[in-house]
């Protein structure tokens, strides 16, 4: 079964927004993660995220931006502080207890990630791609999130940080 949660945290240039889809190698995540890993676009490189040189994370995940990279400060904020982050955010859901021990060797992470090419403060980033990670993974293990009730009171303030209806 594959479980799936999201994530925002931050405001401005500097907000991270997590789409996490977790579940057992054995099934559609690993054939899922093994084409996003092996079908690169044009400014889409999906790579496996790591604690650290040599040091990948468990479960293994790979992280696909949703952004086109567009000038090298944009590649270095993905490649640099929203992959740590990532890493940092799942790699904490696993320790905490927020994903099942068989998530460590039997399961399979997809992290997209989206980084604003207007970036400017890595640590900002860096933290923020930490909180969504871990909010993303501690929401595809809960039952019933979102519920009615919530979607019924979301529905009546939607918005994003691109676009707030007007009433």
């Amino acid at each position: 079964m594959i479980k799936i949660g999201e994530g925002f945290c931050g405001s401005g240039p500097n907000a991270a927004h997590i789409n996490l889809f977790l579940g057992p190698k054995n099934g559609p995540m690993g054939t899922a993660t093994v084409t996003a890993a092996s079908s690169p676009g044009p400014g889409h490189i999906p790579f496996q995220t790591v604690l650290k040189p040599n040091m990948p994370v468990k479960p293994t995940t790979v992280f696909v931006g949703k952004a086109v990279l567009t000038t090298p400060n944009h590649e270095n904020m993905t490649w640099g502080p929203a992959q740590a982050g990532v890493a940092h955010g799942v790699t904490k859901a696993l320790l905490d207890g927020v994903l099942p021990p068989e998530a460590e060797e039997e399961w399979i992470a997809v992290a997209a990630v989206w980084v604003n090419p207007l970036a400017d403060d890595a640590d900002e980033v860096y933290t923020n791609n930490c909180e969504a990670t871990y909010l993303a993974a501690q929401r595809a293990l809960a039952k019933g999130w979102p519920s009615r009730k919530e979607l019924a009171t979301a529905l009546d303030s939607i918005s994003n940080p691109f676009y707030t209806p007007k009433k």
